[in-house]
Order: C-alpha cells, then structure tokens, then sequence
C-alpha cells in the first residue's frame, strides 16, 4: 500500500507539473519597444538607448518601433492591445498622463489597460527663440508677449506633447498669448523654428544645445524650478514665474494582463541598467538623468502626474486640436 500510494502521488505530480511544464520560456522571441512617436523624440532616444542592453540582458533581440500619430494615441492603443505575452512595451511619459484628460476618444484607460514597469529617464526643456525675435532674456520675451497678445506662435510637436503643454503652462501661468502651431513631430517643428517660419519653441535640452551654441536660436529659459547645468547661463522660467516646472519623463509600460513576474524581471533589468555607471554617464550625455523608483512608487508617479496635468488642461481651458 506505501508502494502505491507514492506511485499514485507521483503521478498526480506529475499531472501538476505538466501544464506548467508545457508553458513556453520568456522571452521566446523579440521584443518590442513600440514609441508612439516619431524619430529623433525624448520618447524615441531613450527606447533606442534600452534597446541595446536590456537585449544583452534578455539574451533576444530588442527592436524599436515608431507608430506616431493623434498626439500618441495610436502607438499607445497599439500597445494597450497587444498579447500579454511579454514581447510588447512602449516608451510613454507626460503626453500619455496629460491624454488621460486631453485625449478623451483615445480608446484606452492607461491604468487599466496597461501597467508600469520602469521609469527610464527625466530631463528638462528650454525656450527658444529664434534670433529676429527682438528679445535679449526672458524678461524682455514676456514683456514682448505681453505688449502684442497673440502676435506671436510658438512650435510643438503635437497635442499634449511636452512642448505644447509647457507653452500652454506659460501663457496660464505667465498671463501671456501666444499662438500654439502643431507640428508632426519635434523635427518638423524644429526645422520651422530654425528656419524663422515659427519664432519660439520649447524643446529638449540636448537637441538644443548645439543650435544655441552655433547662434542659429537662442535660448532664454529652461524648465525646471532651478537652472540646468546643461545651460547654467540661463535662468529657470521659475524665476519669473515662479513654480513654473515641466520636464519631460519617459518610462516603459506593457499590457495589464502581462504575468507578474515578467513585469518585475524586466523591472530589475531596467532598474540595473538605468542605476548604472553606464546608464547615468549615458543620460548625462543625453542631458537627462536616470529615473529609478520601486515598481509601486512608479505607479505612484504616473497616477499623481495625470492628476497634475488634469488640472493644467481645466485650468487652461486646452482641447485636443
């Protein structure tokens, strides 16, 4: 009887241990980084950076791909559709906080339909003009606003993107006018800047640098509540707005029904690479620098950054264009 009954127990092991037995290993195949945007983007660089050593990491290949369109959107109900199998995430950050409100067709609930799984990097922005803008700082620039309302227009890479929304928060905060002109994407609105078809931009700090050095814009301002040490020649907006604050974060997400334990296996890889001497040195050259929090703590983040950019879409009274 001991005899059977352990044959009989086996067995029935052996009967658990099947299904699981049969479940595929992950990954089993590439994985996909989709960007709701298009080339060249914060959203863009910071995947393309991933990329390569969560690759090395996961032992499979990483690929990037772009699906731009309506402010975001589309990539993002891309993603929140896909399998939840593992093989899907997409770069994401304010825009897709600030469409939680903005975006109201989108199709998708962000926390809902997807789920966090690592921040990557946060960065601030900085205010351009281009040089026939007759304005030497920034106090002469909000003066100039402020003495010719709706005179001038400022370039954005499309509704809710972090360059509209802090154009969108000066004028609120500033008491100023200026003209929002949609663009395709940064690069679009950028050439129009340097080309003086539109005269002001917010933009990343990185990409600006090396057209504020060679005079083609110049910079007045960038976006965090004390100066850049990127550009620590030119003061914070804050100082004469103050609370003024809008950087740029970006982080991955995938489907909400992805299993735990990939979401937290790709949370640590992520986590190590981005807390790194590597991934610091890599986002100092980028003029970002690593965002790493806890799984909960991200999802804090997100939730508190929708709840912020609520209250800027209300108060500014902004519509999807």
């Amino acid at each position: 009887m001991p005899h059977r009954r352990a044959v009989l127990a086996g067995a029935a092991m052996a009967a658990l241990a099947g299904p699981a037995a049969a479940q595929p290993a992950w990954p089993s195949r590439p994985i996909r980084i989709i960007v709701p945007f298009g080339l060249g983007g914060a959203a863009d660089v910071a995947a393309r950076f991933m990329a390569e050593p969560l690759s090395q990491a996961l032992q499979v290949p990483v690929v990037i791909e772009n699906r731009p369109g309506a402010g975001g959107t589309i990539g993002t109900d891309l993603a929140a559709k896909a399998p939840p199998d593992g093989h899907t995430l997409v770069a994401l950050g304010n825009t897709a906080a600030v469409n939680e409100t903005l975006q109201p067709q989108r199709g998708y609930v962000l926390l809902r339909d997807l789920t966090p799984v690592a921040p990557i990097n946060i960065a601030n922005n900085v205010l351009v003009v281009h040089p026939a803008v007759p304005a030497r700082d920034l106090g002469e620039f909000l003066a100039l606003l402020r003495r010719e309302p709706g005179r001038w227009n400022y370039a954005h890479s499309g509704p809710g993107t972090p360059y509209h929304l802090a154009g969108e928060m000066l004028k609120h905060m500033a008491g100023v006018d200026m003209v929002a002109v949609s663009f395709r994407g940064s690069n679009e609105a950028r050439t129009a800047v340097l080309a003086g078809q539109v005269p002001i931009m917010f933009d990343g700090i990185p990409t600006m640098i090396p057209q504020i050095e060679a005079g083609r814009v110049r910079g007045l301002a960038t976006t965090a509540l004390q100066r850049d040490p990127a550009l620590p020649a030119l003061p914070a907006v804050a100082e004469a707005v103050p609370g003024f604050e809008y950087p740029i974060w970006i982080g991955l997400m995938m489907p909400a029904a992805t299993p735990r334990p990939i979401v937290a296996r790709l949370h640590g890889e992520i986590t190590r690479i981005m807390d790194g001497e590597a991934g610091r040195a890599a986002m100092a050259r980028m003029g970002a620098r690593p965002l790493v929090m806890s799984l909960s703590d991200y999802d804090a983040y997100i939730r508190r950054d929708i709840e912020t950019l609520a209250g800027l879409v209300r108060s500014a009274n902004l519509r999807a264009e």
